[in-house]
């Protein structure tokens, strides 16, 4: 089962519909034990990180996605992915889950924001190496800054963004892999199979 995180603030929709195309068994919840059951978990996300980050207190997730990501795959999808590094800058500053260390901060460019639209990755790890120069689609305004040994993809806005980061177990896509169509689809079927999750519909 794939968990996907509810907390508010999410594209679950068309997360869920993404994975339940690709013959996954999907579970929307905040729920500690459901989450314990998942074999991976998506942490997707719209909307501000301050904001965010205060849903998770409030639901109490932030020690449950601790404590999961010692064993699961999680993968953090647009504000999802920049709720994985340890601070951001939206609005006040706020803690992230510190999964990956690093800073969410607005993104410095002479080109209009946010950043919307369809992008090509610059790929820096073999094992996306098949997705160089693959569009995907992007809505943000906001970027982490990390250390290069994590950052899998860029793309270029005016300014480098990371665009898949990665450490150990724990996955982020700055774009919106569920709308980015067929390329997308082959970027969450990598996460899936972390563990050998079967693809039944490919």
């Amino acid at each position: 089962m794939i968990a996907i995180i509810d907390y508010g603030m999410g594209n679950i929709s068309s997360v869920s519909n993404a994975l339940i195309d690709l013959g996954c068994d999907v579970c929307v919840t905040d729920n500690q034990t459901e989450l314990e059951r998942a074999s991976h978990i998506i942490l997707p996300g719209v909307g501000s990180f301050q904001a965010a980050a205060q849903e998770l207190n409030n639901r109490q997730l932030r020690e449950i996605l601790h404590e999961l990501a010692k064993t699961k795959p999680i993968l953090g999808i647009c504000l999802g992915m920049q709720l994985l590094f340890t601070k951001g800058y939206e609005g006040e500053q706020s803690l992230g889950l510190n999964l990956i260390p690093g800073t969410v901060e607005k993104m410095r460019t002479v080109d209009p924001l946010p950043h919307i639209g369809w992008n090509t990755l610059d790929v820096k790890d073999e094992e996306f190496g098949r997705f160089q120069d693959q569009y995907v689609y992007f809505v943000h305004s906001y970027i982490a800054k990390t250390d290069s040994k994590y950052v899998l993809a860029t793309t270029d806005y005016g300014t480098q963004i990371p665009a898949i980061v990665r450490k150990g177990n724990i996955y982020g896509m700055q774009f919106h892999p569920e709308k980015s169509g067929a390329v997308g689809r082959k970027l969450i079927e990598i996460f899936l199979q972390s563990n050998n999750i079967k693809i039944v519909n490919n």
